[in-house]
């Protein structure tokens, strides 16, 4: 069983800043990649940004130059750290994890999501 815990979500005005926290726990071999997906009423969830276990990274273009992500593989956690948020940042923030676990192989788990509203 695997979890993934996020935190840091909330209301923020124009121009702000939050950032975001995702903490993996369980029977847990390694991670692979970790990012954060977004998704609004009526639209398709989307990748906001993804980080490989070597550093790698990985933006939508809208994000480009205002989110930073990266983690800390001791810990098992992934961070987003978001400047410069607009009202169309708005949105529920979902981590993602593919985990290889000792008992039932490699997948992809999702946290429980949280959410982000920017607005003056």
């Amino acid at each position: 069983q695997v979890q993934l815990v996020e935190s840091g979500g909330g209301l923020v005005q124009p121009g702000g800043s939050l950032r975001l926290s995702c903490a993996a726990s369980g029977s847990i071999v390694s991670v692979n990649t970790m990012g954060w997906y977004r998704q609004t009423p009526g639209k398709q969830r989307e990748l906001v940004a993804a980080v490989t276990s070597d550093g790698t990274t990985n933006y939508a273009d809208s994000v480009k130059g205002r989110f930073t992500i990266s983690r800390d593989n001791a810990k098992k956690t992934v961070y987003l750290q978001m400047n410069s948020l607009k009202p169309e940042d708005t949105a529920v923030y979902t981590c993602n994890a593919e985990v290889l676990t000792y008992y039932s192989g490699r997948y992809h788990y999702w946290g429980q999501g949280t959410q982000v509203t920017v607005s003056s």
